[in-house]
This record gives structure tokens, C-alpha cells and sequence, in this order.
């Protein structure tokens, strides 16, 4: 499962470049800046990408079933982006307060429900004490729904392949826990740890699953990603050329190809910080659901 190579797709240089999407219908990968901000698609053959301009920090979003728009997470609030002619319309209010809280990280669940994660960031300028805030999930039927789950930094969003179990990452605590969780009905129950970085070698950030029911992470500051099996026993550590790798979607028509975005936290860094990078794993993917579609 050795890697025959890992290249650079965007030389992007992005301050916290997050959040890869694959788009096999059209195909491309979208991806975000959380501080540009901005929401991007590249197109993989040639690299050419589009921007978005966003006017607050994007956290996470969700791509419309029609490819015609996203609904975006911004520190703002939750909106939808038209893709045409870059207009957004606001959809619901921040849950939080925008001073010293933002959206952090955002994904589907195998019924198109888009839950999203918070993190302790305050704006520049704003002294408060750390406080950790809750999960949401997102319908335009139901609006903003929060649920009883916190973190100071949430990450790690993934389904396992049948859809019983969230993993969710609590990048400040340095944990990955599995959360039961029922897609019809969009509840989530009982949390159980299920693996932890040991501090001074990076922190779990963004996470995919593979068809085999394997759990990626993002060791943010560690400059690898870590493959753990169901039962969270680390199958595999995958070294980058990146320090602060954030998050990992598969992709390309076999869905076998892994993208990886990171960032340079504004640090000089190495050439390759901050780059969206393309690499074969050895292990498929699955598709991840768009905004309101359910996953097959």
C-alpha cells in the first residue's frame, strides 16, 4: 500500500487550506481556505481552478445536488452560494457568537443532512476565555439544529460505510471518538473513545473512511496521515511533505485516489506548505453525499 508517488495539484500556499470534495460528475475537487476566504474548484487534469470569494471565514460547506451552488459556513452565518454569479443568500443566523466562535468543519451524513463543528477562534483583538461549543446539523426544512455533542476544535467528521457510526475528532484534546449515530433519524448516541495522538506528534484534524471501513486522519503538525482499523488499532502511518496536513478526500473516476489539503498557518514553512496534494493509497474510497442527497 506504499504510494508510488505524492504530487502537488495546487501550488496553493493556503493559509488553512481545507475541506476536499470530489465531484465525480463533473470532475473536480472543491476545496476551501478557511482565512482567504474562499471556496475553490480545481479540475485535476489540468489544474486550472476557480475561486470564490467569501466575505467571513468558511468553515464547511456542502454542495447542492445540482452542482449549481454550495451552502456555505461562514463565521457569519450559513448561506447559499450561487456558483454562476457568486451571489449569497443568507439561510440562518451564526448559533454562536461570531466574536470568539466559527464554523470549523462540515459534512454530510449518508441522508444529505449537513452537520458542522465549531471551534474557539476569537477575531483579532477579542480576549475571552476558551469554551467549547456544539455540533449542528443543517437542513432547509428544519434550519440550524444543535445537539447535546461539544468541542473546543471539532474535526474529523466521517460515516462508516453502513452508516451506524460518526467519528469525530476533538483536535485540542488529541482524541478521535466513535459516536452511534442514526441516519434516519439524524440522532446521534453514545460516544466512545476510539484513538488517540500522543501529544507532541500532531493532532487529529480532518478524516475520511475508506471502502474497507478504515478511518483516516490528518495529523495537523505531524506531517503524516494516520489509516486506524474499526477497532482503532493504527493500521498505517503515510509520511507528507507537509507540516500541517488538515484533511483528505478520495477521488479520481476509480475513487482511488487520495487529495490531501494543508496549510502554512502563515509560517515561511517548506515549499509545499499550504499545496493541495494528489497520491495513490493502495485503497479505494466511497462517494460522499451532496447537500439533501442520500447515500445509496
Amino acid at each position: 500500500m506504499t504510494p508510488a508517488r505524492i504530487d502537488i495539484l495546487v501550488q496553493a500556499r493556503a493559509v488553512i487550506g481545507e475541506a476536499p470534495f470530489w465531484s465525480g460528475r463533473e470532475p473536480a475537487l472543491y476545496w476551501i481556505d478557511v482565512k482567504a476566504p474562499a471556496l475553490f474548484r480545481t479540475d485535476p487534469e489540468t489544474g486550472d481552478t476557480r475561486r470564490w470569494t467569501l466575505p467571513a471565514e468558511i468553515g464547511g460547506y456542502a454542495l447542492l445536488a445540482d452542482r449549481s451552488g454550495a451552502i456555505v459556513a461562514l463565521r457569519s452565518g450559513i448561506f447559499a452560494l450561487a456558483f454562476a454569479s457568486g451571489d449569497l443568500d443568507r439561510l440562518a443566523g451564526p448559533p454562536f457568537d461570531p466574536r470568539t466562535h466559527r464554523f470549523n468543519e462540515g459534512d454530510c451524513d449518508p441522508a444529505g443532512r449537513l452537520w458542522l463543528g465549531t471551534m474557539f477562534d476569537p477575531l483579532p483583538g477579542v480576549k475571552a476565555e476558551p469554551r467549547a461549543d456544539h455540533l449542528y446539523a443543517f437542513t432547509l426544512a428544519g434550519g440550524l439544529v444543535r445537539h447535546a455533542e461539544t468541542a473546543f476544535v471539532a474535526n474529523g467528521f466521517a460515516w462508516s460505510p453502513d452508516g451506524g457510526r460518526l467519528y469525530l475528532a476533538d483536535s485540542r484534546a488529541g482524541r478521535i471518538d466513535a459516536v452511534a449515530f442514526d441516519a434516519a433519524r439524524g440522532r446521534l448516541g453514545l460516544r466512545q473513545p476510539f484513538a488517540a495522538v500522543p501529544s507532541g506528534l500532531g493532532v487529529p484534524d480532518g478524516g475520511a473512511v475508506d471502502a474497507e471501513g478504515f478511518y483516516w486522519s490528518a495529523i495537523h503538525g505531524g506531517s503524516c496521515l494516520h489509516r486506524y482499523a474499526p477497532d482503532g488499532r493504527l493500521d498505517r502511518r503515510l509520511p507528507l511533505p507537509v507540516r500541517y496536513p488538515t484533511m483528505m478526500a478520495f477521488g479520481g473516476g476509480d475513487l482511488a485516489t487520495l487529495f490531501v489539503t494543508s496549510a502554512t498557518h502563515g509560517e515561511p514553512g517548506s515549499p509545499q506548505d499550504g499545496a493541495v496534494l494528489r497520491l495513490r493509497p493502495g485503497v479505494r474510497g466511497e462517494p460522499r453525499p451532496l447537500f439533501g442527497e442520500t447515500r445509496p
